[in-house]
């Protein structure tokens, strides 16, 4: 067997030798270090060495599948490196590089996040609903009528199922008094679906930033201060804000809220909406909790909810609503 041992050791090393890329190389490995290959089988043999012999041709095997392996190893070193030289050989490394682009965040975001921002200073977290939504948490227990224009699949994506896509993130405000007890005071921001014409201002899918307080004594002084300071803080001191009375089926009192401000030209803007929660919201969340933690005769709250793509627009001078959606690297590349 010893002669065999150095007659395999002869044989590995002729063919390293002779091994002219990674895949010869590879292939000698199969042959003499596989399942199947010259010293697996030699191995083998060791069944039939005298008992005072093993220990000595153990040793000799041992060291011959250390040996060629370390052999094969540094061949394809050798290998792999004269192949790199070659690919790297065209390549003048004195030339100036190519300038890494670097992105910038979407209008958009920049706006949610500056948003956020201002909103967590006030002690606001944020919350996330799914988009895929029920009918109860979207109309139902928002106090929204049978007969409301909202229901109509004209205006709203139902899914085969009865499910339909979120028409507003008021959904979000509802999951978290399902789940959470006062006090409550969470942003919800996120995206909205409608069945509206795609135009220079209107997308069937947009994205809403809405707001809700609950707990103990919270008056619509409490509203008026929160979003007072939010817009001045977004577009400056200057910024002169007036509420409007109006009409929405989960609020009330409710309000549409105007803003004038430099920053938007100069000329006011109906901008949000908001109000204090409606009684009979609250008592369609006790009713589906099971308990009366939201009792209206024992916390009140209020809600408040804006676009973010038309804000963006006007803060951008964006002409058209659908190129924040294009992904056009010449438009987006204006927003550093």
């Amino acid at each position: 067997m010893e002669s065999q041992i150095a007659e395999i050791q002869q044989l590995a090393s002729s063919a390293l030798e002779g091994g002219k890329d990674l895949t010869e190389v590879e292939a000698i490995r199969v042959r003499f270090l596989g399942k199947q290959g010259e010293i697996t089988r030699l191995s083998e043999g060791m069944r039939a060495v005298p008992k005072e012999d093993k220990p000595r041709i153990g040793k000799l095997l041992n060291e011959l599948r250390a040996s060629v392996t370390a052999a094969i190893d540094q061949r394809s070193s050798e290998l792999a490196a004269t192949r790199d030289a070659a690919l790297l050989s065209g390549i003048d490394v004195t030339l100036p590089g190519n300038q890494p682009i670097t992105g910038n965040a979407h209008p958009l975001s920049q706006l949610m996040d500056r948003a956020v921002r201002i909103f967590r200073r006030m002690g606001f977290a944020i919350a996330e609903g799914p988009d895929i939504e029920t009918e109860w948490h979207c109309f139902d227990a928002l106090n929204t009528p049978k007969d409301h224009p909202a229901r109509n699949e004209q205006d709203t994506f139902y899914l085969p199922d009865g499910r339909l896509l979120r028409s507003h993130t008021s959904t979000v405000q509802v999951r978290v008094m399902e789940s959470q007890t006062p006090p409550v005071r969470i942003i919800a921001p996120g995206s909205a679906y409608r069945r509206d014409e795609v135009d220079a201002t209107h997308l069937a899918q947009f994205t809403q930033m809405e707001g809700l307080a609950v707990g103990p004594n919270i008056s619509l002084a409490d509203l008026k201060g929160t979003l007072e300071f939010f817009f001045r803080e977004l577009f400056g001191s200057g910024t002169s804000i007036r509420f409007r009375p109006h009409y929405f089926p989960f609020t009330e009192p409710s309000y549409e809220i105007d803003i004038r401000a430099e920053a938007l030209g100069g000329r006011w803007m109906e901008l949000a909406g908001c109000g204090m929660v409606d009684p009979a919201v609250f008592e369609a969340i006790c009713e589906r909790r099971g308990d009366r933690v939201y009792d209206p005769n024992v916390v009140s709250g209020f809600a408040f909810g804006f676009g973010l793509d038309r804000l963006a627009m006007n803060l951008a001078k964006i002409p058209d609503i659908r190129m924040l959606v294009e992904n056009d690297l010449r438009f987006l590349s204006q927003f550093p």
